[in-house]
């Protein structure tokens, strides 16, 4: 069913990305693909390739590709838009084959569906599905030659053509000379020089331009400090380096990248991991070329093979992080801040530069290859109802997670979030109308208090500075502290609480979507805005407010909801009473606050509990109870904070008995395996020093 579903999942993506481009106008389907069939482009010009720039290729890239563009052109298009899709499948199922072994036959399975829905998903797929390009020709022929029954003399060639299409393909060569592999290295140099030959006899002025003028393709397209240019080049130029400067140190970065990153390479092909090896290679050319487009990075995809981390858990953060970099853009992975941009703006480069001379990647000859350090998890606990949790086969892991991969989650996740809350339906009309229902609903049940207390605060400096403070920076900042206090002391209670905090997000996404309800302050009913100002309610985007996210997404409230988590989690996890009651205060001051500052109704507060005690709910009713006292939890790790607590006590009380000593001995004894029934969530120094 798995296997059945990736197939599936694999085919609508490609289906999907390939309607993409065929739904467009005929002038708008393949934007670069003009550069071939437009009136002045490569099939009709009658003067050089790179008059207008805007062809970047190599003379014998133009020489071989005609007939490719020349179906194009009489199809207008459809036939390249499937023929580059067909090419993408054949790359993944290359790449499934290239995995180094030994594989089980359930990986080998799932990896081609697998690597196909990656690839369609990935940024340079979709750009060369909406360009026309057909880069992925030139990676397609490097793959193959990784394949076992891919000999030395088939491998020559196809790397020589590939790096005809791409010269800095041509430092696989330089990789087959360091693993031994001479004739191949040399017959990959003779068809790269026979191919360019080739076309130097057939279009020598284009061939002058290239080689000789731009030096390689240094100059055509687009500029080269434009963020489309993923290479060492591109970065300097884009920090404000020229010049001289620029050239020398792009000298100095290149070698250094060059020899760490081959050498790198040539050891991982001599240790069988050659698709890796593969990949750290691409990633050198990438970084060491003059330009480096997107459609041309499709090497830091590959380089996810790479297995990374001595632990279990650690083992998702590198392909996560890959994945991320070629499938989403700046602001999807870095907060738009300025400092940060520049990591955003450069990702793909930086990934590149990972893979190639950072990454420490594991070898097949280590004992964490197949065996890395597990996670400890826990079964899931017995509730009081015997078909609960539903989810049976997920067992609780009980150690911290990996910290990179929980940031880069949570930026995600709240970038989908954000994405879906702003595109969520805003008419006026409806969400108006909306607003009308909920003070009818409201003065039925006699709790439309809004009007009269939003005017309290209005018309108190003091109160209303206060309750605008509290709105705009409380939001985040409690349960992001709260969640990296918890990952810090308590892991496995981190992993219990962010469950329910996710499901109650997701649950008021939908509430935004299926509901759109238009906050008091924007009824024009007599509210204040005490944040923001009066709005100019004749205007239908209200201002510049409306442009920052959606302002009628106010049903349910997640200021209440995500408080009323906060509350919850320090009622559980906190020590002392005090703390308790002030956990518990902070939902009830901020549905204050939401109220008074006329950014939410009362129903929009008690929709938020509603989603928050949902999102308990349904984590109890998936996962089961998630945490079980010290004194309930058999096994060593559980008597071990039993005797620490002991003797703590034992130096404010009275001590044990000799007997009771005898019965601990014997059950420390009993099987280690009811171990996996514990918690270490409750097992901590602050749990056991209550």
């Amino acid at each position: 069913m798995v296997l059945a579903a990736l197939w599936l999942l694999a085919g609508l993506l490609a289906a999907r990305q390939a309607a993409a481009v065929l739904r467009r106008p005929p002038d708008q389907r393949l934007t670069d693909l003009e550069t071939w069939i437009g009136a002045h482009g490569v099939l009709h010009v009658s003067g050089s390739l790179y008059d207008g720039d805007a062809f970047t290729g190599t003379p014998f890239s133009g020489l071989v590709l005609k007939p490719l563009t020349r179906a194009a052109e009489q199809s207008l298009g459809v036939a390249w838009t499937f023929g580059t899709l067909l090419l993408v499948v054949v790359l993944g199922l290359v790449v499934a084959r290239a995995l180094p072994g030994p594989v089980s036959r359930r990986t080998s399975l799932l990896a081609a569906p697998l690597a196909i829905c990656l690839l369609v998903l990935s940024l340079p797929v979709r750009n060369t599905f909406t360009l026309g390009q057909t880069s992925i020709i030139p990676v397609l022929l490097v793959v193959l030659t990784v394949l076992p029954r891919t000999s030395g003399r088939q491998a020559g060639v196809l790397i020589g053509v590939a790096a005809a299409l791409q010269p800095a393909l041509l430092l696989f060569a330089v990789v087959m000379w360091l693993v031994g592999r001479r004739r191949a290295a040399v017959l990959a140099g003779a068809t790269f020089a026979g191919c360019t030959a080739l076309a130097w006899a057939v279009m020598p002025r284009d061939s002058w331009t290239y080689w000789v003028h731009h030096i390689g393709g240094a100059g055509l397209g687009a500029p080269a400090d434009s963020l489309a240019n993923q290479s060492l080049h591109g970065l300097l130029l884009r920090i404000g380096l020229e010049g001289p400067v620029e050239l020398t140190l792009l000298a100095a970065l290149a070698v250094t990248v060059a020899v760490i990153g081959l050498r790198r390479a040539a050891h991982y092909a001599q240790d069988g991991q050659l698709l890796l090896a593969a990949a750290i290679t691409g990633s050198v050319a990438l970084a060491v070329s003059p330009t480096s487009w997107q459609y041309q990075q499709l090497w830091i995809l590959l380089a996810v093979v790479g297995r990374v981390g001595r632990r279990a858990a650690d083992r998702l953060v590198w392909p996560v992080l890959v994945v991320l970099a070629m499938t989403l853009n700046r602001t999807a992975l870095l907060p738009d801040i300025q400092v940060l941009g520049h990591v955003g703006y450069n990702a793909p480069l930086l990934a590149a530069l990972a893979a190639a001379c950072l990454v420490p990647f594991v070898s097949r000859t280590s004992p964490q290859w197949d065996n890395p350090v597990p996670t400890p998890v826990a079964e899931p606990a017995k509730s009081r109802f015997a078909w609960v949790p539903l989810l049976r086969f997920v067992k609780r892991p009980l150690s911290r997670p990996n910290l990179m991969l929980e940031l880069m989650l949570i930026r995600v996740g709240y970038f989908a979030y954000s994405w879906i809350r702003g595109h969520a339906p805003d008419e006026r009309s409806v969400a108006e109308g909306h607003g009308d229902q909920v003070l009818t609903l409201e003065g039925w049940l006699h709790i439309d208090i809004e009007h009269g207390f939003n005017a309290i605060v209005a018309d108190t400096s003091w109160l209303k500075h206060t309750m605008n403070w509290y709105y705009s920076t409380f939001h985040f900042l409690i349960p992001l502290s709260l969640l990296g206090w918890l990952y810090l002391r308590r892991p496995a209670t981190y992993r219990w609480a962010r469950t329910p905090l996710a499901f109650a997000t997701l649950l008021a996404l939908i509430g935004f979507w299926l509901y759109p309800l238009a906050p008091p302050r924007l009824m024009g009913l007599g509210y204040v805005d005490t944040a923001h100002g009066p709005q100019d309610l004749k205007n239908p985007d209200f201002g510049a407010l409306t442009k920052l996210s959606n302002q009628y997404a106010a049903m349910p409230s997640l200021h209440v909801g995500w408080s009323l988590w906060c509350g919850v989690v320090i009622a559980i996890v906190a020590p002392y009473v005090w703390m308790k009651v002030l956990g518990m205060l902070y939902p009830l001051l901020t549905t204050a606050v939401i109220v008074g500052t006329a950014n939410h109704y009362v129903l929009d507060a008690i929709g938020g509990a509603a989603i928050v005690s949902a999102g308990f709910g349904l984590q109890y009713l998936l996962l089961g109870i998630g945490r079980r006292p010290v004194e309930e939890a058999p096994g060593p790790l559980a008597e071990t904070v039993s005797g620490v607590a002991a003797r703590v006590r034992g130096v404010v009380g009275p001590r044990r008995s000799p007997e009771a000593d005898v019965e601990k001995s014997a059950d420390a004894a009993k099987p280690a395996a009811t171990a996996a029934t514990a918690d270490p969530a409750d097992a901590e120094p602050a749990d056991a020093s209550r």
